[in-house]
């Protein structure tokens, strides 16, 4: 266990403020970093441990942030990130713009091999047809220029896992060719 809420003041925006023992920061790449002495000893095989170790601090996977009273936000996933010119782009930002778009009722990110870029950013959107480049307007105007979709992909629904996470591989399986010959 990293973090928790106490009991009695439990906030839905955050995961909680770390636990007693439990060390927490953020990198410089905004992944969430845990020392503890009840951390994991390691993966089998024993290689793989590296991988996820520095200098004694656990690489969790996970972006985030600790807020200035100490309350720890997750806010993406580290093998989520979008690389596009070099810059990382995290879906969940993305996604925050086009959910506050009139039309979008649901929307996924994902990203797509490029090769000037290294990744292209492709929106799934669900809601009311609108036109692409407005979507893409709407984000530009709120994002950095790198930050903007490519290509918007109208669709019926975005596929979830019962928990209500993204499955962002099945939207590139299906929808990465379409996005790149539209």
């Amino acid at each position: 266990m990293i973090a928790c809420c106490p009991i009695g003041a439990a906030r839905l925006d955050t995961v909680g403020k770390p636990v007693s023992g439990v060390a927490v920061r953020i990198s410089a790449a905004g992944e969430i970093e845990v020392r503890s002495d009840s951390a994991m000893a390691g993966y089998l095989p024993e290689a793989e441990t590296g991988s996820v170790f520095a200098d004694g601090w656990y690489r969790t996977g996970d972006i985030g942030h600790l807020d200035e009273d100490g309350w720890l936000h997750i806010t993406d996933r580290l093998k989520e990130m979008i690389k596009v010119r070099g810059f990382q782009v995290a879906p969940a930002e993305v996604e925050a713009v086009l959910h506050a778009h009139p039309a979008v009722t649901d929307c996924a990110v994902f990203g797509i091999p490029d090769p000037a870029d290294g990744e292209a950013i492709v929106a799934a959107v669900t809601g009311r047809a609108v036109p692409e480049s407005g979507l893409i307007d709407w984000v530009g105007a709120r994002l950095a220029s790198y930050k903007k979709p490519r290509r918007v992909v109208f669709v019926d629904e975005i596929p979830r896992l019962p928990s209500g996470k993204v499955l962002r591989r099945v939207l590139r399986d299906r929808y990465a060719r379409r996005a790149v010959s539209s």
